[in-house]
């Protein structure tokens, strides 16, 4: 029986565990949810997370480093008695004079009693199913995007793997444990490891099923089977793969898997030796080690995160300077042009993907169609690049989840993913905008926040977002080398192309490196 003098805690941190506590527990009796809805200075959650209350007492999930975490509980019970939104109020500014912030500042939490459980559910069956999710709910007046929970790949034996393994289910993340050993296997099975996969031939390795939320870590000492497992690896979408080894080790590993055909760009991707601290020997200073290094690469992976981002691609030049044609439909190093910013961002979660084309580019929209673009037609295209900027914006405009607009242009065809990941990562740092910078000049591609969506819909003739972005101080200036950031105006820019940059692989191996 539940002891209501002191009702159960779960320190619940993941939205998905959040959310599966308030679900199991409204079968039982009223629950509230509550959403760290806005920060002023310091705090130790960030704006989003979550605390579930139940009528009976029981919470999980957290707001603070324990200072109102209490109170928060108490004032969701009354909400679930009164029957309404409440917004709360802790720091600078507060009614709750005897709830001092000790970090400053100050912290609201909406308390929405009685939350929508289809919408829960909803969100919650994405997370589990390890797909981004955004939650809205009645009474809130905004939404929240959240990802799945960080996983941990573990392919190893031994101590390191198993120890790795502990400490990465002690921390409450998801993960994947695949042993080489029987006697590990069994020891894992006795500790509650589930499920866990025996490796047992190189040639038959289970499903590959990493995501962009997956770290792949290779915890044991064998070339033939890392360099099966790398190669599975390198194949998927994990954030972060590493192996454990000395510096000798892993440039044996290299040589090897440049030996199995393994372009240079992919080698790249796999780090060793793992961890903050290199070539720990203990396991259990090990595994903190590459556990805290994978958590800082997940981190800055997820500040980059385009899941509130709409990516819109404008299309609809007319070519009048380009003697030959339609220059989005020239050759250039065995692809159209407009083949390379199609492809834009094409294996990373964004929001939407809208492009613009004119009235007669057939060709580009069909094109743009089958690479998975939403194509507007922009019917008064030849007046200017404004009108099919605004064409895009106004479209993007109907969806309240997005939070940012990424703008490209089609005849850039070598600016690389990463910067575009880098310019949403600018964003993360409070910015209203970012722009592209080279030679002392700002250019596209540029994001910015949907905020300013009602002075980019003034703009007329041929001015671009940069007209208005340049109004603001807080814009930041994001590098982009000079080739990347190269446009096609002429059929001189393509023969200028074709001989500087001879593939655009090859440019972005040059910048990641």
């Amino acid at each position: 029986m539940l002891d209501k003098e002191a009702p159960s805690r779960h320190i619940a941190e993941h939205p998905q565990d959040v959310l599966g506590h308030i679900l199991s527990w409204r079968r039982s009796g009223p629950v509230a949810l509550g959403i760290i809805s806005n920060i002023e200075g310091g705090s130790v959650r960030s704006v989003g997370s979550l605390i579930a209350v139940a009528a009976d007492g029981r919470q999980a999930g957290y707001v603070s480093g324990g200072c109102i975490d209490e109170d928060v509980g108490l004032q969701a019970r009354k909400a679930i008695e009164l029957g309404g939104v409440v917004t709360l109020r802790y720091g600078a500014g507060s009614p709750f004079m005897d709830l001092p912030l000790p970090c400053g500042g100050a912290i609201e939490i909406t308390i929405v009693p009685d939350p929508d459980e289809a919408v829960l559910r909803a969100c919650y069956n994405d997370l589990l199913a390890r797909r981004p999710t955004f939650l809205s709910l009645p009474g809130l007046e905004q939404g929240w995007h959240y990802a799945p929970k960080l996983r941990v790949r573990i392919a190893g034996r031994g101590s390191d793997a198993l120890t790795l393994a502990r400490l990465v289910k002690a921390s409450g993340y998801d993960m994947v444990l695949q042993l080489r050993d029987g006697v590990d296997v069994e020891h894992a099975s006795r500790e509650g490891f589930e499920p866990v996969d025996a490796l047992q031939s190189r040639s038959n390795l289970p499903s590959l099923e990493d995501d962009a939320w997956t770290a792949f870590v290779l915890m044991f000492h064998d070339a033939d089977w890392e360099t099966a497992l790398l190669k599975q690896a390198l194949e998927g979408d994990a954030f972060y793969i590493g192996a454990v080894g000395s510096r000798r080790t892993q440039e044996r590993r290299q040589a090897q898997l440049r030996a199995a055909g393994v372009d240079a760009d992919q080698i790249s991707r796999v780090r060793g030796p793992v961890g903050l601290i290199a070539s720990m020997r203990d396991a259990s200073m090990l595994a903190i080690s590459t556990l805290a290094e994978i958590i800082e690469v997940f981190r800055d992976s997820q500040s980059a995160s385009l899941a509130d981002t709409a990516v819109l691609l404008l299309a609809a030049g007319q070519s009048s300077r380009f003697a030959g044609g339609d220059k989005l439909l020239a050759s250039l190093n065995g692809k159209r042009v407009i083949d390379y910013p199609a492809a834009a961002l094409s294996n990373t979660q964004v929001h939407s993907r809208v492009a613009v084309v004119g009235p007669d580019q057939h060709e580009r929209k069909a094109i743009l169609e089958t690479a998975g673009w939403q194509v507007l037609v922009n019917s008064d295209a030849a007046s200017g690049q404004a009108s099919s900027l605004k064409a895009g914006l106004r479209q993007i405009s109907s969806t309240p989840e997005v939070m940012h607009v990424l703008v490209l242009l089609a005849d850039m065809p070598f600016v690389p993913d990463e910067h575009l990941r880098k310019l949403r990562a600018a964003m993360a740092q409070g910015a209203t905008a970012a722009m592209s910078f080279v030679a002392g000049e700002y250019v596209t591609p540029a994001i910015f926040s949907v905020s300013l969506l009602p002075e980019m819909l003034t703009l007329g003739g041929d001015l671009g977002a940069k007209k208005v972005l340049m109004k603001h101080q807080d814009i930041r200036a994001v590098a982009i080398a000079p080739h990347q950031a190269s446009d096609i105006d002429t059929e001189e820019d393509l023969h200028r192309l074709r001989d500087e940059v001879p593939s655009p692989r090859a440019t972005i191996l040059q910048d990641d490196r």
